[in-house]
């Protein structure tokens, strides 16, 4: 009897000993099936979450913009500013906004009146707004010529009517005028732009296209966040106080 339980327990110590350490390759699939699905469940969830900002965000910004625009359009529809018009972002002065005769890069009397009555308006909707508050990026104020004579002249002529209404936003006020706010004053030096187009864009008539627009431009998502992790540099202060010097003559009349 001893000696058939010697047999017995070396023979169980033999298949112990054999046993395999390793679990069996279907289960080692199966665990790796796992993983990858949970891997992936999160990765796609990271994926749809930061696409899901994204889109919030643009609809944001695009409702904003359009409120903006909406208030704007409020704005345009007052008796005062009759002939004005809102399209897309740009406001056209239409009829009133119009070059009585070629070559002309003064303002008329209405026209002087007319930019001067309606931009603080307009910049009073800009900081109100949470559009203006975080998308307004610029104001171009575009001239435009008609096709009638060299290209090169109506280029030059474009940039001087554009030029010439930043000029009478800037100047100091003459007797009988309405002063405009040193806050609306320095918001156009630092947020107005002069731009010409010349040929582009032209109307159906050439008294049509003698004209003057505002096209408001607003920031990208990425321009936005841009903005924010790295600020722009602060205004040249001294440039900002020559630009709102009453005494300091458009260059159109320094010529």
């Amino acid at each position: 009897m001893l000696g058939g339980v010697r047999l017995s327990a070396s023979k169980r110590g033999r298949e112990e000993g054999e046993k395999p350490f390793w679990i069996s390759f279907s289960d080692l699939m199966s665990a790796l099936m796992v993983l990858f699905l949970v891997a992936m469940s999160v990765a796609l969830l990271a994926v749809t979450k930061k696409v899901s900002q994204e889109e919030q965000e643009d609809r944001e910004r695009k409702e904003a913009i359009a409120h903006l625009m909406q208030q704007v359009s409020k704005v345009v529809s007052q008796k005062e500013f009759e002939g004005v018009r809102v399209i897309g972002n740009t406001i056209d002065f239409g009829p009133r906004g119009r070059f009585e005769r070629e070559g002309q890069n003064t303002l008329s009397v209405p026209q002087r009146a007319l930019v001067r009555q309606f931009t603080p308006k307009l910049l009073s909707e800009l900081r109100d707004s949470d559009a203006g508050k975080h998308w307004f990026k610029r104001a171009v104020v575009e001239g435009y010529a008609s096709q009638t004579g060299k290209y090169l002249f109506n280029l030059n002529l474009s940039l001087e009517r554009s030029e010439r209404v930043i000029c009478e936003l800037l100047r100091a006020p003459e007797a009988g005028e309405t002063a405009m706010s040193d806050e609306d004053r320095k918001l156009i030096a630092t947020k107005f732009f002069v731009g010409g187009a010349s040929f582009n864009s032209l109307r159906a008539t050439a008294d049509d296209s003698r004209r003057i627009e505002f096209k408001l431009e607003f920031k990208t998502r990425q321009e936005r966040r841009d903005e924010l992790e790295s600020p722009p540099p602060p205004v040249d202060e001294a440039a900002l106080a020559q630009a709102l010097d009453p005494n300091e003559r458009c260059p159109i009349f320094s010529r």
